[in-house]
Formats: structure tokens, sequence, C-alpha cells
């Protein structure tokens, strides 16, 4: 595609500026990559009393070791 050449062109009919304007601005909206939404914090309210991995695993002697300071 040359320098001269437009990019997009009216095939039929005889739009407004103001059409014109109106899908110029839809095209430019639909060409931008959407960007990926923030993650929200979480709280302290809405985690538990307890991390998830607590380090004790089952096994021979998980009962003694649940008991043991962290």
């Amino acid at each position: 595609m040359s320098a001269e050449e437009p990019l997009f062109r009216v095939v039929r009919g005889t739009p407004t500026a103001e059409e014109l304007a109106a899908l110029v601005g839809a095209i430019v909206v639909r060409s931008k990559p959407a960007a990926a939404p923030a993650p929200l914090p979480v709280s302290a309210w809405a985690r538990g009393a307890r991390p998830a991995n607590n380090g004790h695993t089952a096994g021979p002697n998980a009962w003694r070791t649940s008991g043991l300071p962290r």
C-alpha cells in the first residue's frame, strides 16, 4: 500500500463529515488492543485467617506437627 492510497473508501452513498468522523472513530477504537484489567487487591477481611500453604502436610506424625508453633 502506498502513502497516497487511502486505508478505506466509501463504495456507495455520500456520507456527511459527521458520519465519516464516526466511522473513523469506531475504527480507531476497535483497532486498539484491550488492556488486561488490573487485579483487585484482596483485603485482610476477605482472606482466611491462615495462609493457604502453612507447611503442614498429611503423613506420619502430622497430628504432632500440627500443634507446633509456626
